[in-house]
């Protein structure tokens, strides 16, 4: 099968690489260097131009935002043709996504919404987890296709369900890892070594992975890797509020762990890991975590 993958970041380039294992596969790039040594390094087929996407069965986005695969839309729409399958993994807008369904189904190209997580290591290992917007049958046809890189793969109901689960499940992450960092830091402050409050809360009701597996590396050994971007998890955030809003839902703690997660991005910068609000934490208390 023919598959053209636009977007070739930290989650792209692996998933684009499990893909040509077993399809022709034709890769683009906003910054053609990336496209060029995937093609190099994979013996993809490098796209010298955008428009050649549009000849692909299958095209499969995975971009910043939903914006960006909007303006991707725009420029192969007038080239694309029926039966075509647009599989967005972008980590986006339910609403942008139905409405980027309808544009494509008026040209008889089917759409589906499946943003992953798993972090750029499952994405290494082919063991992501990825949710799916859409019908029964485009599910299917993505589910084909995507099973080379996931590990489980979700069908969570129409087009937009895959991108709003995506975006409050990481507002559960969001605010586990700060109520997780507060509490730690008490212990800390408290006398409690902080190898031993982790073992006790990983051993207890306090247990999730953001205690099991994130903040151990970075607490205990002072290791800080740049996993998630912190700008990307508070659009998530973001986007998680605006659900809430348009639902008239009352979710104070929802809104609250936007206002830290933003508050943070604006101390931290735009290259700062997801897991470095707790540094933010600490900063709040007027000590580090060293």
């Amino acid at each position: 099968m023919k598959i053209a993958f636009i977007g070739l970041g930290a989650m792209g380039f692996p998933m684009a690489r499990h893909l040509s294992k077993q399809h022709e596969l034709v890769v683009w790039n906003r910054t053609r260097e990336k496209a060029e040594r995937h093609a190099r390094e994979h013996g993809t087929t490098l796209a010298n131009d955008l428009a050649e996407c549009a000849d692909a069965e299958v095209i499969i986005t995975m971009l910043p935002t939903s914006v960006e695969v909007d303006e991707i839309v725009d420029k192969l729409l007038p080239s694309l043709r029926p039966g075509t399958l647009w599989i967005d993994a972008t980590s986006g807008d339910p609403n942008a996504s139905k409405q980027t369904a309808a544009r494509l189904g008026e040209k008889g190209v089917a759409f589906v919404d499946a943003p992953v997580t798993g972090a750029t290591v499952g994405a290494e290992n082919a063991t992501l987890t990825i949710m799916i917007g859409g019908d029964a049958a485009d599910f299917e046809r993505a589910r084909e296709i995507l099973q080379l890189c996931g590990k489980t793969i979700i069908h969570v109901g129409p087009v937009g369900s895959g991108h709003a689960i995506k975006v409050l499940t990481n507002t559960i992450m969001g605010a586990t890892v700060w109520i997780t960092s507060e509490c730690l830091l008490l212990a800390k402050q408290y006398g409690i070594d902080l190898k031993t409050a982790l073992a006790v809360t990983n051993a207890g009701s306090g247990r999730s992975n953001a205690s099991e597996t994130l903040l151990p590396m970075r607490l205990l050994d002072h290791k800080w890797p740049l996993v998630f971007k912190l700008a990307h998890h508070d659009k998530d955030i973001r986007i998680a509020a605006s659900i809430a809003h348009q639902q008239h839902a009352a979710t104070p703690m929802l809104a609250l762990t936007q206002h830290l997660f933003t508050s943070s991005l604006n101390q931290l910068g735009d290259g700062a890991d997801y897991i470095e609000v707790a540094k933010i934490v600490a900063k709040m208390n007027d000590t580090e975590w060293e």
